[in-house]
């Protein structure tokens, strides 16, 4: 009966450490996970922070469009009345005229903005340049012609001045508008990279979640091994006790026996040797 408990406490022993190794694997597997979601969850904040940055400065490059933007218009507003004035006195004096000066000087910052903003392909790029010299030979051409009469001259000088303070504030829109939507375009590739960043992060918390739980139930399967095997400790230490008493007896009966028989020799006389002897005394004593 012991040797089959101390098989059954091997066989649990042996079980214990196989849980106790596989809880620790998975529990460093699961430390790796939870570390790869914990840099994750840190680079999805440093790139919130990062977006919100993007956000802020194309909100004030938007504020910067917006007070320019009024001012802009107005002036080419009161140019463009002079433009029409002398497109009537165009007409009155049966000057050629494909087009009006407002709609050629409207066309022009038409294509001049798309120029500046838009991303084209050089053969976009070569033909919008080439449209935009065309239109600004013919606006040339125009305004010698207009430079023979006076009033129209008048005129022309007015409007131009108007138009170049425009264009101080057509530039700064421009320019304000432009790096609006790169900030824009950046916050918006920040935003997409954060939903990635973000996904990864799940993944790798489902994962820790999923391998902490196999840890655990490892875990647990160890501790009642180990409880298990302090049952067998006790049943076997109790047993050998036990066995250890039976035989303390059963010695005792033979030395008491023993020494009845040496006591009985004793009175008649014989010679008992010093072994003899010290086990009678022993019997006495006891």
């Amino acid at each position: 009966m012991l040797e089959e408990l101390e098989e059954r406490r091997a066989r649990l022993v042996k079980l214990a450490e196989e849980a106790e190794l596989r809880r620790n694997e998975l529990n460093a597997e699961a430390s790796r996970w939870a570390s790869k979601r914990d840099r994750l969850n840190k680079l999805t904040r440093e790139l919130i922070a990062k977006a919100q940055e993007h956000k802020a400065k194309r909100e004030e490059y938007n504020r910067i469009v917006a007070e320019n933007k009024p001012k802009r218009d107005k002036l080419n507003e009161e140019s463009n009345r002079y433009y029409a004035e002398i497109d009537k006195l165009r007409k009155k004096y049966n000057m050629e005229s494909i087009r009006s000066f407002e709609e050629l000087r409207k066309e022009l910052d038409r294509l001049e903005f798309k120029q500046q903003v838009e991303v084209l392909t050089p053969d976009k790029e070569r033909q919008l340049v080439e449209r935009i010299a065309a239109l600004q030979k013919e606006f040339e051409r125009r305004k010698r012609e207009i430079a023979q009469n006076e009033k129209m001259k008048e005129l022309l000088d007015k409007a131009q001045s108007l138009r170049e303070e425009a264009h101080k504030y057509h530039e700064k829109v421009i320019s304000a508008a432009k790096i609006a939507q790169e900030h824009h375009d950046k916050m918006l590739a920040t935003f997409r990279e954060i939903d990635k960043v973000r996904k990864e992060a799940d993944e790798a918390h489902r994962k820790f979640v999923e391998v902490q739980e196999k840890a655990d139930l490892e875990h647990k399967a160890f501790i009642r091994y180990q409880r298990e095997i302090r049952d067998f400790d006790k049943l076997i230490n109790g047993l050998k006790k036990k066995m250890r008493e039976d035989r303390a007896f059963r010695d005792r009966i033979e030395s008491r026996k023993r020494a009845k028989e040496l006591y009985v020799q004793f009175k008649r006389g014989e010679k008992l040797s010093t072994e003899d002897l010290l086990l009678l005394q022993r019997s006495w004593m006891s």
